[in-house]
This record gives structure tokens, sequence and C-alpha cells, in this order.
């Protein structure tokens, strides 16, 4: 038995791919993380309404998403309903991290595997491309920045963000901080289109070098969005089956019904699955799952995807294209709403902490996740967290056996399989802090 291990870099948290070889043949492709936490036990005890300062600690790139799914989660233990506008304004404070996330993984993450360069700064050897190269750098962190500081307008802070209480929010985003950030967007939009024509020009061009788009073998595809409404402070779970069917969707206080969570023996990252089956989540989920964004460029590029790939379209490399087209959609969508008036109106209602079972769901950059507390004396008795990145977990070991076995044959190993692993776990864009919680 040979066994090969891959550090991997370009991706949040520390992981590595190990794939195990018999006479030639490969026996067993895992995705490894490394690292465990416990966030679900050293929370026991905590008094129910700390908890939602402590959660986001679980990763400083997830932390908008941790925070406001734990503030539903004890609103729902509550039976609290915040006003509308507060619900309003959590969706812009999503849709700066969906911004900030898909930027990151776009260009700073994913665009050097277009040419199998190290990172974006390698991408050619003339020096007239790589000042092209600086330039494409210089935009994307551009365009990241927007993201963060959107999450800070909305959230009062980018890491952590404060904002958010049980109840509502603290405060509306004044007209003039706004019209700051409607201009930015304005200004930036069509550098981000110029970015995702350039990538996805870059992956047609390696699509055809390398021969194959990755795993395209059908799954399950799950995400919290809907058909028509795009909203990332979700309700709801939907499933669309391989065929592009769509199952019955499902309340978060029933996933356990639908998804079955369980240990793994090769890894600190729990498995989910659908029914027993592989199931996808993130942006090629969302994707799959919508009709429309709501939002005329995203809604361009999503018909040409459509068009391109077919619906549902089922090759892993495709989730980095439809990053770009979210990203797209959550510069267009921030700028519709921030057109309102997010500053007069009830932003914050009162509320009386109650012992009980609540749940807090949102459509994080990875996929949905959802908050599961139970309260009991006013402290969290147990605390658990359905993270996206552990539906992809069966997804991504499929994918990386696909590819092992490509690049494995009687002849030896391929020089390619370093590269072509690296690519695969990118695709699914793994928080594996979030994921080993």
């Amino acid at each position: 038995m040979t066994t090969i291990t891959y550090p991997l870099s370009r991706i949040e948290g520390h992981a590595r791919v190990v794939i195990d070889i018999h006479d030639n043949e490969v026996f067993r492709a895992d995705f490894q993380a490394m690292e465990m936490r416990g966030f679900s036990h050293y929370v026991r005890g905590v008094p129910a309404e700390q908890i939602t300062v402590i959660v986001p600690r679980i990763c400083g790139v997830c932390s908008t998403a941790h925070q406001v799914a734990s503030v539903k989660a004890l609103e729902d233990t509550f039976g609290v309903t915040p006003p509308p506008l507060a619900q309003e304004i959590r969706e812009v404070l999503l849709l700066g991290q969906l911004i900030q996330n898909q930027a990151t993984s776009l260009f700073i993450f994913t665009m050097p595997d277009r040419t199998n360069a190290s990172s974006l700064f390698e991408l050619s050897q003339t020096e007239s491309a790589r000042a092209r190269e600086f330039s494409l750098a210089q935009m994307a962190l551009r365009i990241r920045k927007i993201g963060t500081d959107l999450i800070s307008l909305a959230g009062g802070q980018f890491i952590h963000p404060i904002k958010t209480v049980i109840g509502g929010v603290t405060s509306g985003i004044p007209r003039e901080k706004a019209d700051k950030m409607i201009h930015t967007i304005e200004e930036l939009l069509p550098v981000a289109v110029e970015m995702v024509d350039i990538y996805w020009d870059m992956s047609m061009e390696m699509g055809d070098r390398i021969g194959s788009w990755g795993d395209d073998e059908p799954a399950h595809y799950l995400a919290s969005t809907g058909a028509n409404d795009y909203r990332l402070n979700s309700q709801r779970l939907r499933v669309m089956l391989p065929d592009g069917t769509e199952a019955p969707s499902f309340d978060p206080h029933d996933f356990a019904n639908y998804l079955q969570i369980s240990e793994s023996e090769y890894s600190y990252a729990g498995i989910s699955s659908y029914m027993g089956s592989v199931v996808r989540a993130n942006s090629l989920a969302r994707i799959n799952l919508s009709e429309s964004l709501g939002t005329p460029i995203a809604d361009a590029y999503r018909k040409r995807f459509v068009q391109t790939f077919g619906k549902p379209a089922h090759a892993i490399m495709f989730f980095d294209i439809c990053r770009g087209i979210e990203l797209v959609y959550a510069l267009e969508k921030a700028r519709q709403m921030l057109e309102c008036d997010l500053e007069h109106g009830e932003t914050e209602v009162g509320y009386s902490p109650k012992d009980g079972v609540g749940y807090g769901l949102v459509e994080a950059p990875r996929g949905p996740l959802i908050h599961h507390y139970e309260v009991e004396d006013g402290l969290i008795k147990s605390a658990d967290f359905v993270i996206p990145t552990v539906h992809n977990m069966l997804a991504i070991r499929r994918a990386l056996t696909v590819v092992a076995k490509r690049y494995v044959s009687q002849d030896g190993i391929s020089s390619e399989l370093e590269r072509a692993v690296g690519r695969v776990v990118r695709a699914f864009d793994p928080c594996i802090a979030c994921a080993t919680k």
C-alpha cells in the first residue's frame, strides 16, 4: 500500500488530502480536517444570551453568518419576531459576507488554478503580463473591500459584527453612509464584471487544457435561498434531486428528518448526507435551485450559465463560475437595498428570555448554516452547529476519488495529481475552521 499526502493551501483552515494506492490502483481518497476545537462542548452552561457573542469566534471569516444564525436560534427559543427593517439590515450584512467571501475565493484562492500557478502574482513569466496580474490583484482586493465595508456598515464592525441582537439590530443605516456605499458599488461593479468575465474565460481555457470539469456525476443540491427570492436571511431548506426535480422544502426544526449528520473515521469534520445520498451545498446548489436572481447583470450571467452547461449542472468546477455570478448579484442587490430607507423605523423589539429549543438558519457563502440550541434554567444545555462545509464532505471525497483515478495508472502517478487535488478541494471552498467547530 502506497500513501500519498498533499497538504493544502489557499483554503480556510488546515486540511490535507490522503490517497491510498494498492497495485497501482486508487484504493481510497480522503479529505482530512486535522484540528479538533469543540465549541459545542465548551458552550454548555453558558448563559444563553451570551452565546451570540461567543459563537462568531468559531471562524473569523464566517463570523457574520454564525452571529445571525445564533441570534435567530435564540429568537426562535424566546418567541421573538424582529421588525421588518431589522430583517432587511441583516440581509445587507449577509450580502457583505457573500461579497467578501466570493471575491477571496475567486481571485485569491482559485484564479491561480486556472494557469497552474501557485499564487495570483505568478500567473505569467513576462514583465508585461506580471504588471497585468498585479492590476488584477489590486482590483480583486478593492472588490473584496466592498464586502468588508458592508459588514462594518450593517454590523458595526467587520470581524465579529455586533449590531445584530436578539429582537433585531441596534440601529439603522444612515442615509449619508448608505449613499457613500452606493457610490463605491457603482464605481466598482463594472470592475467586478470585468474580473468575472476574465475568470470565466480562464475557466473555459482550463477546462479545455485539462480535458475535464471534474466530477460530473449527479448529486442532490441543498440550499435555503428561494427560486425567485435569493435571500440569505432564509427560513426554509430546499433540495434538488439529481434529475432536476425539487423535493418538498423543510423547516430547520425538521432538518434531522432529512439530513443525516455522522462522525468521520478519517477527519475531525463531520459528514452530512440527504437521505443517505451525496449532497452538495454552496454556490452551484444555489444557482441550480434558482429561477431568477432579481438583478439584471447577474440574471444575464445565470441565463448564460444554464444555456452553456444545462440545469442542473453537475461538474464541480462550475462552483467557481457560480461564485462569480453570485459576486455580481450581491453587489447589485446591496445597491438596490441601500437605495431604500434603512435608517428610519423600528429596528428592535423587546423580549423575555425563556427555556426551550430553538433553531436559526441562514444561507452562508458555503451553504445552509443551522444553529440548534436547548436552553434550560437560562443556560445553554446543548448546542449543535450544522455547518455548510459538512454537507459537502461526501461530495469532496467522491470528487477526489475521481481525480485520483484519472491521474494514477499502471504507468505511475502523474505530476498533475497534486495540482488536481488542490483544484478539487478549492472548488468546494471549504471552511475547515467551521467544519471542526
